[in-house]
């Protein structure tokens, strides 16, 4: 008898803690959740969200658009809108002279140029942006490459009245007059069906918080950077403290915009050197360049020239930048020169 009240008296135990468990969670279940996440959290964590990057919105699917821009030097006073271009190449064309290719995504820029003919190894940088390619004539070397590579291309000697226009108030001679428009080109693009996205990443690959360039390896100062072209061209950098980058000269001068009339300025530069030789036989001593194979160089930014490694496979392949150590470079957030300077030229780093 005394034995089936303490079985009993378990049982009760036991039933009673079931049913206490079920009341506690029917509590919990119907407690306010502001209540809930008071008594969980008692200082509620904010979500921070990490900065983004500004010289380009990585989210965009835009594909860019390089504008082969004429650095002879009477027309260089009337460069415009290369301020809004977030990268540019400069290379050596025939005559000593060189010539830019400035990258845009997603501009709406009102002047551009002046705009130039196309040389062949100009195409190897547009296609490792995937880019369509906006000149005004080209080579037969060019011609040649954009069609056997299957380059999109929107062609000033053939679009000039529609796409283009000359600004014939300049005391410069036709050929150095060509400018386009941001509007006019995508209604050229458009016009001709070419493919307006692209899967393609960025070729730089950006840092939104400020890099610690003094602490790597093989770091030197740079405030002042002198890159040669030839006898006729020097493009120099000289380091603004207070904004952050560098103003760009050529030959000594202030590079300024023709509208705006401001110097403009890099953030980022990156500079090495390729080999470069006047083709056989070419009567106007048009170049070509080694460009396919590896090297190093430097990256260059807020003060300090980093030593870099550089390779590019093929001429539609991607140029790769690593560090000394193998590690892929990155780059602060801003916009980028590439300087592909003649092997063998000075280059100067203070």
């Amino acid at each position: 008898m005394a034995k089936r009240r303490k079985q009993n008296k378990t049982k009760s135990v036991v039933l009673g803690l079931f049913l206490l468990t079920i009341v506690l969670f029917l509590v919990v279940q119907f407690i306010p959740r502001e209540i809930k996440e008071n008594t969980t959290n008692e200082t509620p964590q904010e979500t921070v969200e990490k900065p983004k990057v500004k010289i380009i919105d990585l989210e965009s699917n835009s594909r860019p658009i390089a504008v082969m821009i004429n650095n002879i030097s009477t027309a260089r006073p009337y460069h415009s809108g290369l301020q809004d271009a977030y990268m540019v190449y400069e290379m050596i064309v025939e005559g000593g002279i060189t010539r830019l290719m400035a990258i845009y995504k997603d501009a709406n820029t009102e002047r551009i140029g002046s705009i130039r003919s196309s040389r062949h190894y100009y195409l190897d940088y547009a296609l490792e942006n995937d880019a369509i390619y906006v000149h005004w004539g080209y080579s037969e070397y060019a011609y040649s490459d954009i069609n056997k590579l299957h380059i999109n291309n929107l062609n000033g000697l053939v679009y000039g009245n529609t796409y283009f226009w000359k600004d014939n108030s300049l005391p410069v001679a036709t050929e150095h007059r060509a400018f386009s428009s941001m509007e006019l080109i995508n209604k050229g693009i458009e016009k001709l069906g070419y493919r307006k996205t692209t899967e393609e990443a960025p070729l730089l690959s950006y840092s939104a918080e400020e890099l610690d360039l003094a602490s790597m390896e093989g770091v030197i100062p740079a405030s002042q950077v002198d890159i040669v072209y030839s006898k006729s061209v020097t493009s120099s950098y000289t380091y603004d403290s207070e904004n952050k980058n560098y103003k760009r000269s050529v030959n000594n001068k202030a590079h300024t915009d023709y509208v705006t009339k401001k110097q403009y300025t890099a953030k980022n530069i990156i500079t090495y050197q390729v080999n470069n030789y006047t083709i056989s036989g070419d009567a106007k001593g048009r170049q070509n360049l080694e460009n396919i194979g590896s090297g190093t160089g430097y990256y260059i930014s807020e003060g300090y020239a980093v030593p870099i490694t550089w390779e590019k496979k093929s001429r539609e392949g991607k140029t790769v930048y690593k560090l000394k150590d193998g590690t892929p470079l990155v780059v602060n957030d801003g916009n980028t020169y590439i300087q592909i300077q003649p092997k063998g030229e000075k280059l100067t780093i203070s």
